[in-house]
């Protein structure tokens, strides 16, 4: 076998093997999909990795046209007190001078306050 299969996230055994489009466990019988999310899936991520939390500050690191409007904001624009939803825009804020809208999390990196 040339690639190795990722132990279990239930028993963390080593001895999975692969049947169609599932990984099993023999050990403890755990079955799960190897294209799955992991544990940290709930998590959001800012453009550097760093996690980030409702209420952080952050700051956008490139210049966001947005849809329906001649309005940019700008590289460097800090955002404070940011919320976090799901879906495919995972931030909410209130920018001054635009409004409240939805951000990306790829598109802002998190500021030490």
């Amino acid at each position: 076998m040339s690639d190795t299969l990722p132990p279990c996230p239930a028993c963390s055994s080593a001895f999975t093997y692969q049947v169609d489009a599932l990984l099993i466990c023999p050990e403890c019988g755990h079955e799960w999909s190897p294209d799955a999310p992991g544990e940290d899936a709930d998590t959001v991520r800012d453009s550097v990795g760093n996690v980030l939390a409702d209420g952080d500050t952050v700051t956008v690191i490139k210049d966001l046209k947005l849809k329906g409007s001649s309005s940019v904001i700008k590289v460097g624009t800090k955002v404070r007190g940011i919320r976090l939803v799901e879906g495919d825009h995972d931030i909410d804020c209130k920018i001054p001078g635009i409004g409240q809208i939805g951000l990306k999390s790829q598109f802002v990196k998190k500021v030490s306050d």
